[in-house]
């Protein structure tokens, strides 16, 4: 079966050459329960992928997808929601980088890149590098698009080890107002939101190491202070709501 998949690849995607790409976190169970509800058989489904998309792909390949021993590239994730009458979302576990979001919306990178208004090929770079450098214009229009809130877009952008970063100095800080701007500019939230619970993980997080040092004459040593700056990032969100 390793071979029918070498088959497949054959046949690169139509947005240039992505055969390296990792595969989508792919819902087997959901591939089944949709094939199931369609009356189809295994290979129904391995010749509607090759009359309607072109992909050579068998009955077995179809069924080592379903039983989670083989993933199917994005090209064919995509020829398979046609072929199931579904949405790519719906063959996705769980999205979480950019890529993926845009699968799940059944975007081509070309056609996402036009309506955030950024250059096709500067958009894969991006995409492929899991690193966002879009505008702040651009970057509310990518959320738009895809359907992002707030935690999601900061994760498929790249940026959650930048925000607990700046997280941790606006706690740790005897300023925290410092670092409203910065969180401003990096998260799509009301500027009053943010002064509220970067003013909370300051207060709690005093208050645990204040507390550590009552506690010192019996042996405190920081651990409650230092577990909170590792969950910062869950505080964060909590306080949000999001």
């Amino acid at each position: 079966m390793l071979g029918e998949r070498t088959v497949a690849s054959r046949h690169p995607p139509p947005y240039g050459d992505r055969v390296h790409q990792p595969s989508p976190p792919f819902n087997a169970l959901a591939a089944r329960r949709l094939r199931e509800g369609l009356g189809m058989a295994h290979g129904h489904v391995a010749y509607g992928l090759r009359a309607q998309y072109g992909l050579f792909v068998t009955p077995d390949t179809v069924v080592a997808w379903e039983r989670g021993r083989l993933l199917p590239s994005e090209q064919e994730l995509t020829a398979l929601a046609g072929v199931l009458w579904c949405a790519p979302a719906e063959l996705i576990s769980a999205a979480s980088t950019l890529r993926e979001h845009r699968m799940a919306r059944g975007l081509a990178p070309e056609e996402l890149a036009r309506r955030i208004g950024v250059a096709a090929p500067a958009y894969q770079r991006m995409e492929d590098e899991g690193s966002w450098r879009g505008t702040e214009r651009q970057t509310a229009a990518l959320a738009e698009v895809l359907g992002l809130g707030p935690r999601a877009l900061i994760t498929a952008t790249g940026g959650d080890e930048a925000l607990a970063e700046l997280l941790r100095n606006a706690a740790t800080t005897h300023r925290w107002q410092a670092y409203v701007k910065p969180a401003v500019k990096m998260l799509p939230l009301p500027r009053q939101t943010l002064e509220r619970v970067l003013q909370q993980l300051h207060t709690d997080y005093h208050a645990r190491m204040a507390a550590t040092s009552s506690w010192g004459a019996s042996g405190g040593t920081g651990n409650e202070g230092r577990a909170y700056l590792d969950d910062i990032a869950g505080h964060f969100w909590a306080a949000v709501g999001a």
